[in-house]
């Protein structure tokens, strides 16, 4: 099969069949990536990273370690862009992979290790270029927005696209949410390399972090709020035939039934008559008769 078949099939592919695929392959990446983690945590007896000296990766296993979360990302970006036809749905189907791959990993790697136990537990969320750290509600919480984004990005038409501005709120909800997770790494710099791969944080600021989250969350709110206008917009015209339609069958009927009426005005004008006539003849008295 040649490159020009192979594109001239997946051209055909609808936007419900790629968003199943991109489902698909980030869900085996989420079992592949959980078990690379779950191997190199068994070999550094780090299951429950949370503990003293959380991160003892020095020496080759470090650098492999970053390169490899540096792979994922472009495997991601890959993905994103081989399944879009336009760059909004290269970035909807890149976003929505990352949220389920994020997701499913947390859900293969509770089934392989038996961690995590709850989602506030804390994990080492990645390593470039600091390691970030936080409970896994809230890379889990992000995950469950880009997964909304995606799927609205690549499901709706362009012209579904909303404003550009709420892309500024949402910039900022992200760099807020990043320094939320590398703030205490990024603190730990004063030391020495040591310092910040032995550091573990305490507190996690919730009420910051749902505010990012809701910065984040502006593109996707915003579309749903767009689509639900231009919904009612389009529907707009329909009720208006409808209860032009329903009008003018109500005029229909009421004419109709106005016309008959005055139809049957002279028959019953004339059947009272009658009647009047033969109650005449019925009381009036016999010739001859005193």
């Amino acid at each position: 099969m040649s490159v020009n078949e192979g594109a001239a099939m997946t051209s055909h592919l609808s936007e419900r069949l790629r968003w199943a695929i991109v489902m698909a392959f980030a869900i085996a990446m989420a079992w592949v990536e959980a078990a690379s983690v779950f191997y190199i945590r068994a070999l550094v007896d780090r299951i429950e990273p949370y503990q003293a000296d959380p991160l003892p990766m020095n020496g080759a296993l470090g650098n492999v370690e970053l390169w490899r979360e540096a792979a994922t990302l472009v495997m991601i970006a890959a993905l994103g862009v081989l399944a879009g036809r336009t760059w909004r749905r290269r970035a909807g189907y890149a976003a929505l992979a990352f949220g389920a791959w994020d997701i499913f990993y947390y859900v293969f790697l509770r089934l392989i290790s038996g961690w995590p136990r709850t989602l506030l537990d804390w994990d080492v969320l990645f390593l470039l270029p600091l390691p970030w750290w936080g409970p896994v509600l809230a890379p889990v919480s992000i995950a469950l927005v880009m997964i909304l984004w995606g799927t609205l990005a690549t499901q709706s038409g362009e012209e579904a696209t909303g404003a550009r501005w709420v892309w500024a709120p949402a910039g900022v909800g992200i760099v807020v949410a990043l320094a939320l997770f590398m703030i205490d790494a990024w603190r730990a710099l004063a030391g020495d390399h040591d310092a910040v791969l032995q550091m573990l944080p305490t507190t996690f600021n919730w009420p910051l972090f749902c505010v990012a989250l809701m910065l984040i969350a502006s593109p996707a709110l915003h579309q749903v709020a767009f689509a639900s206008e231009r919904s009612e917009r389009a529907t707009r015209p329909e009720r208006a035939g409808a209860a032009a339609s329903e009008g003018a069958c109500r005029g229909v009927r009421y004419g109709a039934s106005e016309w008959s009426e005055r139809a049957t005005r002279p028959e019953r004008a004339g059947a009272a008559a009658s009647e009047g006539a033969c109650r005449g003849v019925r009381g009036a008295k016999p010739l001859g008769r005193r």
